[in-house]
């Protein structure tokens, strides 16, 4: 293996775990991967059909009806009728999901915030600023 094969290893294993860990942090760890794609899709979109759901993540409208379902059930979201079409339903973040999704990315932060300070030095920190604007860069097309 490489050096470059090994920091990718290394980068692709720890970003894995800080994202594990920040979900934890905001009470998302009993969220499967397709009901946090919808949470996401929702608040980035905002109202959608269930099949305009399922086409946007690419799954079977089948397979998007048993996510939104279990996301109904936990208060998560909701179901109004389409304004424009009222035969069909248009599924919208709750209040509850909202205010859900708001208190989970202040526990992040608050965690992230609160980590930094207690377990780095003023230069690490340094560095993780520094790492995260190269991180930036690896990101843009």
């Amino acid at each position: 293996m490489t050096e470059l094969d090994e920091i990718a290893a290394a980068l692709r294993t720890v970003s894995s775990r800080l994202h594990r860990r920040l979900r934890a942090e905001a009470g998302q760890a009993e969220h499967s991967a397709a009901q946090v794609a919808v949470i996401r899709h929702l608040l980035e979109h905002g109202p959608a059909t269930t099949s305009a759901l399922a086409r946007a993540e690419g799954v079977r409208p089948q397979s998007m009806s048993a996510t939104v379902a279990s996301l109904q059930a936990a208060g998560i979201v909701e179901r109004r009728p389409d304004p424009d079409d009222g035969r069909a339903a248009q599924v919208y973040l709750s209040e509850a999901g909202e205010r859900a999704l708001r208190e989970g990315r202040a526990a992040k932060q608050e965690w992230l915030t609160r980590t930094l300070a207690e377990r780095l030095s003023p230069d690490e920190r340094r560095i993780v600023a520094d790492a995260v604007a190269l991180i930036e860069r690896m990101l843009q097309p």
